[in-house]
Protein backbone atom coordinates (compact mmCIF):
# COMPACT_ATOMS: atom_id res chain seq x y z
CA UNK A 1 0.00 0.00 0.00
CA UNK A 2 1.33 3.41 -0.92
CA UNK A 3 2.00 5.77 1.97
CA UNK A 4 -0.44 8.57 2.69
CA UNK A 5 2.33 11.15 2.27
CA UNK A 6 3.27 9.65 -1.09
CA UNK A 7 -0.34 9.97 -2.23
CA UNK A 8 -0.76 13.45 -0.75
CA UNK A 9 2.57 14.87 -1.97
CA UNK A 10 1.36 15.83 -5.47
CA UNK A 11 -1.68 17.54 -3.96
CA UNK A 12 0.52 19.39 -1.45
CA UNK A 13 2.69 20.53 -4.35
CA UNK A 14 -0.45 21.67 -6.17
CA UNK A 15 -1.50 23.70 -3.13
CA UNK A 16 2.02 25.17 -2.91
CA UNK A 17 1.87 26.13 -6.60
CA UNK A 18 -1.52 27.80 -6.09
CA UNK A 19 -0.36 29.71 -3.01
CA UNK A 20 2.96 30.89 -4.40
CA UNK A 21 1.62 31.52 -7.90
CA UNK A 22 -1.35 33.43 -6.55
CA UNK A 23 0.81 35.63 -4.35
CA UNK A 24 3.15 36.48 -7.22
CA UNK A 25 0.37 37.20 -9.73
CA UNK A 26 -1.48 39.43 -7.24
CA UNK A 27 1.71 41.24 -6.18
CA UNK A 28 2.68 41.94 -9.79
CA UNK A 29 -0.83 42.86 -10.93
CA UNK A 30 -1.28 45.38 -8.11
CA UNK A 31 1.92 47.18 -9.15
CA UNK A 32 1.22 47.44 -12.89
CA UNK A 33 -1.57 50.07 -12.86
CA UNK A 34 0.56 52.64 -10.99
CA UNK A 35 4.11 52.77 -12.36
CA UNK A 36 4.85 55.97 -10.43
CA UNK A 37 4.10 54.20 -7.14
CA UNK A 38 6.27 51.27 -8.21
CA UNK A 39 9.14 53.68 -8.89
CA UNK A 40 8.63 55.36 -5.50
CA UNK A 41 8.72 51.96 -3.81
CA UNK A 42 11.93 50.89 -5.55
CA UNK A 43 13.57 54.28 -4.98
CA UNK A 44 12.65 54.26 -1.27
CA UNK A 45 14.99 51.33 -0.61
CA UNK A 46 17.98 53.48 -1.69
CA UNK A 47 19.78 50.43 -3.07
CA UNK A 48 19.89 51.08 -6.82
CA UNK A 49 21.37 53.87 -8.93
CA UNK A 50 18.67 56.18 -10.28
CA UNK A 51 19.19 54.87 -13.83
CA UNK A 52 18.01 51.41 -12.72
CA UNK A 53 14.99 52.47 -10.65
CA UNK A 54 12.63 52.80 -13.64
CA UNK A 55 13.56 49.53 -15.36
CA UNK A 56 13.37 47.58 -12.08
CA UNK A 57 10.05 49.20 -11.15
CA UNK A 58 8.63 48.22 -14.54
CA UNK A 59 10.31 44.82 -14.89
CA UNK A 60 9.67 43.45 -11.41
CA UNK A 61 5.87 43.24 -11.69
CA UNK A 62 6.15 41.66 -15.14
CA UNK A 63 8.59 39.08 -13.78
CA UNK A 64 6.36 38.41 -10.75
CA UNK A 65 3.35 37.83 -12.99
CA UNK A 66 5.32 35.54 -15.32
CA UNK A 67 6.61 33.42 -12.42
CA UNK A 68 3.15 33.34 -10.85
CA UNK A 69 1.41 32.30 -14.06
CA UNK A 70 3.95 29.53 -14.68
CA UNK A 71 3.31 28.20 -11.18
CA UNK A 72 -0.46 28.43 -11.51
CA UNK A 73 -0.41 26.70 -14.89
CA UNK A 74 2.06 24.08 -13.74
CA UNK A 75 4.62 24.67 -16.48
CA UNK A 76 8.34 24.76 -15.74
CA UNK A 77 7.42 24.36 -12.08
CA UNK A 78 10.95 23.77 -10.79
CA UNK A 79 12.31 26.72 -12.78
CA UNK A 80 9.45 28.98 -11.70
CA UNK A 81 9.86 27.91 -8.05
CA UNK A 82 13.58 28.65 -8.22
CA UNK A 83 12.81 32.04 -9.80
CA UNK A 84 10.36 32.73 -6.99
CA UNK A 85 13.00 31.69 -4.44
CA UNK A 86 15.56 34.06 -5.95
CA UNK A 87 13.06 36.92 -5.93
CA UNK A 88 12.11 36.17 -2.32
CA UNK A 89 15.77 36.17 -1.23
CA UNK A 90 16.18 39.57 -2.91
CA UNK A 91 12.99 40.84 -1.23
CA UNK A 92 14.09 39.62 2.22
CA UNK A 93 17.54 41.17 1.75
CA UNK A 94 16.05 44.50 0.61
CA UNK A 95 13.56 44.70 3.50
CA UNK A 96 16.21 43.62 6.02
CA UNK A 97 18.56 46.26 4.62
CA UNK A 98 15.91 48.99 4.94
CA UNK A 99 15.15 47.81 8.48
CA UNK A 100 18.82 47.74 9.47
CA UNK A 101 19.40 51.22 8.05
CA UNK A 102 16.39 52.64 9.90
CA UNK A 103 14.45 53.59 6.78
CA UNK A 104 10.76 54.26 7.33
CA UNK A 105 9.23 52.70 4.21
CA UNK A 106 6.37 50.46 3.14
CA UNK A 107 7.81 47.47 1.29
CA UNK A 108 5.65 48.05 -1.77
CA UNK A 109 5.18 44.29 -1.99
CA UNK A 110 1.55 44.56 -3.06
CA UNK A 111 1.58 48.00 -4.65
CA UNK A 112 2.05 51.34 -2.99
CA UNK A 113 5.34 51.63 -1.18
CA UNK A 114 7.57 54.56 -0.40
CA UNK A 115 8.05 56.58 2.76
CA UNK A 116 5.75 56.06 5.75
CA UNK A 117 5.39 57.77 9.11
CA UNK A 118 7.69 56.71 11.93
CA UNK A 119 6.50 53.53 13.59
CA UNK A 120 4.33 52.54 10.60
CA UNK A 121 6.72 49.98 9.16
CA UNK A 122 5.92 46.26 9.21
CA UNK A 123 9.39 44.82 8.70
CA UNK A 124 9.13 41.78 11.01
CA UNK A 125 5.90 40.60 9.40
CA UNK A 126 7.19 41.26 5.88
CA UNK A 127 10.38 39.31 6.50
CA UNK A 128 8.49 36.45 8.18
CA UNK A 129 5.98 36.26 5.31
CA UNK A 130 8.71 36.23 2.67
CA UNK A 131 10.77 33.63 4.55
CA UNK A 132 7.69 31.38 4.81
CA UNK A 133 7.06 31.80 1.08
CA UNK A 134 10.75 31.08 0.45
CA UNK A 135 10.38 27.75 2.25
CA UNK A 136 7.36 26.94 0.07
CA UNK A 137 9.31 27.87 -3.07
CA UNK A 138 12.31 25.74 -2.07
CA UNK A 139 10.08 22.76 -1.25
CA UNK A 140 8.35 23.14 -4.60
CA UNK A 141 11.70 23.35 -6.39
CA UNK A 142 12.73 20.11 -4.67
CA UNK A 143 9.40 18.28 -5.21
CA UNK A 144 7.75 19.91 -8.25
CA UNK A 145 5.52 17.02 -9.32
CA UNK A 146 1.92 18.07 -8.82
CA UNK A 147 -1.63 17.57 -10.01
CA UNK A 148 -3.57 19.83 -12.38
CA UNK A 149 -0.34 20.84 -14.13
CA UNK A 150 0.03 21.56 -17.83
CA UNK A 151 3.74 20.71 -17.71
CA UNK A 152 4.83 17.43 -16.21
CA UNK A 153 1.97 16.40 -13.95
CA UNK A 154 2.62 13.87 -11.25
CA UNK A 155 2.24 10.35 -12.51
CA UNK A 156 -0.83 8.58 -11.19
CA UNK A 157 -0.13 6.13 -8.40
CA UNK A 158 1.08 2.75 -9.65
CA UNK A 159 -1.46 -0.03 -9.41
CA UNK A 160 -0.51 -2.97 -7.25
CA UNK A 161 -0.93 -6.42 -8.54
CA UNK A 162 -1.31 -9.54 -6.50
CA UNK A 163 1.65 -11.90 -6.49
CA UNK A 164 1.38 -14.36 -9.35
CA UNK A 165 -1.07 -12.28 -11.38
CA UNK A 166 0.07 -10.67 -14.59
CA UNK A 167 -0.62 -7.04 -15.33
Amino acid sequence: MQSTLGTAAPWLATAARALLGGVFVVAGALKLPDPAAAERAVRAYRLLPETLVGPVAFGLPVLEIAVGLALLAGVYVRTAALGAAVLLVVFVAAVASAWARGLQIDCGCFGGGGQVAAGRTAYPGEVARDLALLLVALALARWPASRLALGHPAAPPARRTEPGHAR
